[in-house]
Formats: structure tokens, C-alpha cells, sequence
């Protein structure tokens, strides 16, 4: 089952709904959207929950809207639609980006709706390097990805896939099909949505929102992470959240692959289940 709804401020926003039982709610990294966690909330349906999955504002079959691409946005956004389907005990599941929206959500709207939550690879506390956060990513990193969406996004997304999936490290196991996927959701997203976004996924600083939340947490993340560094993210949060556990994947990339993605998938309904 598909569903749309409208936002306080006019956006239109897609969302899969699918199984029933205990609210999962999942919510995409950059520049991707729904159906990257496809093959992970077929497994959670399975397994008797309710899996849902929306596309962030300006991402895949959501409005492409001019405004309102911020992360204080994206997390409304994730209320709204909380609030849409009256949604209660839910366990939030955010990935990169997707986990940044998740934080902010809990720091600016509570746990009242809220049971679990699980930070995959996820952005927080902050990414960016700054005196605050020697261990961050140089801006000039950022500023090369901004610049390769604005000059040829097609090639650079294209190009990130590579590494976002680890296919560039030695003995990797590759897919060219993955590769394909991640290019072909890239693609919908539209530019403004996409250029904007990237400010927001690596200079929002959300330490004080980790500080607040106060439901169980899964900090999950790949120890060869080329996109969003264990060191600076998943340990650092892990460190921040009152109720946290951390699991570190040996070897594992950024993006959810073969292995890795059975792994977390293990990971994830055992952590819901208890």
C-alpha cells in the first residue's frame, strides 16, 4: 500500500505503508530516498511489524519544494507523518541523513510516540570539522560534493556509489546493479533539494538533541565507513545518548550491502523484539 499527505506548510509527502503490528519507521540517507530501505522493511513486515517509509521533502515522489529543506524541516516532516497515521510505540530507524532527521526529531518533538530508535551510519553529532570538532571533515569536502551536484550531478552520483557501498576496496564483492540502483534514486531528487541538503547533513550540529533523548537507542555503524567516519559519528553519539548501545561492523561500508545489510537486519529485529 502507497499513501501521500499534505504538511502544515504545503508539501506532499509519499510513504509506503506495509504489514502490520508495532510501528518501524524508517527514514533515507542522501541523495536517496524509500525504497533504500526496501529490502530491509520487507524483512521487518515479515517478521510482524508494521514497516513504514517515507521520501523526504524534495527526494523520490515527494514535492520538490523550493523552501523548507532544512533539518528542523525534515524532522516536522517525520512528526507530521507520525502524527498522520497516529502512530504509537514506534521505533524510529534513520539512516546517514536519515538518522540526523531522527535525532532532530527526538530533540525537537519528545518520545511520546516514540519507544526505540536506531542510528545506522548515521550524521550526528556533527560532521564538519571546526575548533569544536578537530576529528570533522574538512569543509572542503563538503564544497567538492556541492560542486559536483551543481556541475554534473549524473557523474558525481554515479562516481559516490562506489564508495558508499566500499566497492573500491580491495576483494571487494561489487555489484553493478547496486550501483545502478543507487544512481537511478539519486537521480530523482531534485537539485535544490539535493544541494541544500548537504549543508544540512554535515554542519547541523546535534549534540544538544542526543543529550535530550531519552528512549532506548541502537547505534549501529561500519568500521570502514568512507562517508560518515565511525570515529566522529556512531562513537561520539553512542557516548552522547543516556540508553545507548553501539554495534560496530568489521569491514562494513556506508551503504546497507550483502553481509552488512544481513547483519543489521539481524541486529534490528532483536533490538525491536527486546
Amino acid at each position: 500500500m502507497t499513501n501521500t499527505f499534505t504538511t502544515t506548510d504545503g508539501a506532499e509527502i509519499f510513504f509506503k505503508d506495509w504489514g502490520t503490528g508495532q510501528p518501524v519507521v524508517f527514514s533515507h540517507g542522501w541523495p536517496l530516498n524509500a525504497d533504500a530501505w526496501d529490502e530491509t522493511a520487507r524483512v521487518v513486515a515479515e517478521n510482524g511489524y508494521r514497516a513504514i517509509a517515507h521520501d523526504r521533502r524534495g527526494h523520490g515522489r515527494s514535492s520538490q519544494t523550493w523552501d523548507g529543506n532544512t533539518m528542523d524541516r525534515y524532522a516536522d516532516d517525520l512528526g507530521e507523518l507520525l502524527e498522520h497515521l497516529d502512530l504509537r510505540d514506534a521505533v524510529l530507524v534513520g539512516h546517514s541523513t536519515g538518522g540526523g532527521e531522527v535525532t532532530r526529531y527526538l530533540g525537537r518533538h519528545g518520545s511520546s510516540r516514540v519507544v526505540k530508535a536506531v542510528l545506522l551510519g548515521a550524521v550526528p553529532p556533527v560532521m564538519v570539522e571546526s575548533d569544536a570538532n578537530p576529528e570533522g571533515t574538512p569543509i572542503d569536502v563538503f564544497d567538492g560534493i556541492r560542486a559536483g551536484v551543481a556541475s554534473d550531478r549524473s557523474q558525481f552520483y554515479w562516481d559516490l556509489s562506489e564508495a558508499f557501498y566500499g566497492f573500491n576496496r580491495p576483494g571487494a564483492i561489487t555489484s553493478e546493479g547496486a550501483r545502478r540502483a543507487f544512481w537511478r534514486l539519486s537521480m530523482q531528487v531534485g537539485i535544490r533539494a539535493a544541494y541544500e541538503c548537504i549543508a544540512q547533513f554535515s554542519e547541523t550540529d546535534f549534540t544538544e538533541d542526543l543529550k535530550r533523548i531519552d528512549v532506548p537507542v541502537l547505534v549501529a555503524h561500519g568500521d570502514d565507513d568512507q562517508i560518515v567516519p565511525l570515529h566522529d559519528s556512531g562513537v561520539k553519539s553512542a557516548e552522547l545518548i543516556k540508553n545507548s548501545t553501539l554495534r560496530v561492523y568489521a569491514g562494513a561500508p556506508h551503504g546497507l550491502f550483502g553481509e552488512f545489510r544481513t547483519a543489521f537486519e539481524t541486529d534490528l529485529l532483536a533490538f525491536i523484539q527486546h
